[in-house]
């Protein structure tokens, strides 16, 4: 891996169960698996003694013995490019609006694709 490749910093959005994450990473591909981004070397920001993120914390754990995420295509909703990783600051928000509905990832969301009701168009 070239030096330039190694600075290189994605932040990843995307939602997954009613809520949405922001993470960062080193590498982001598109997977091998087809319809998937593929997300490796997830990447927290600075431990400090003083000051524990709680969101921050639950993604640590919730990704700990990751080695490798793959996340449908339709649940990305913006990766960027960074030139630095000073502020990371990976978080979890939920989706506003409460009950099965926003569970769901329905209200300020739209899903891409949807089915017509009768499983056909016309």
């Amino acid at each position: 891996m070239a030096k330039s490749d190694e600075k290189r910093l994605y932040r990843v959005v995307f939602l997954n169960q009613g809520k949405v994450y922001e993470i960062f990473a080193r590498i982001v591909a598109q997977g091998g698996l087809f319809g998937f981004v593929e997300i490796e070397d997830l990447v927290f920001g600075e431990k400090s003694t003083i000051l524990v993120d709680p969101s921050e914390d639950a993604l640590k754990k919730e990704f700990e013995n990751t080695r490798r995420i793959y996340i449908p295509m339709h649940s990305v909703i913006r990766i960027d490019e960074m030139e630095k990783d000073s502020a990371l600051k990976p978080r979890i928000v939920p989706l506003p609006g409460k009950g099965e509905s926003a569970a769901n990832g329905e209200g300020r969301v739209t899903p891409i694709y949807t089915p017509p009701p009768g499983g056909h168009s016309g």
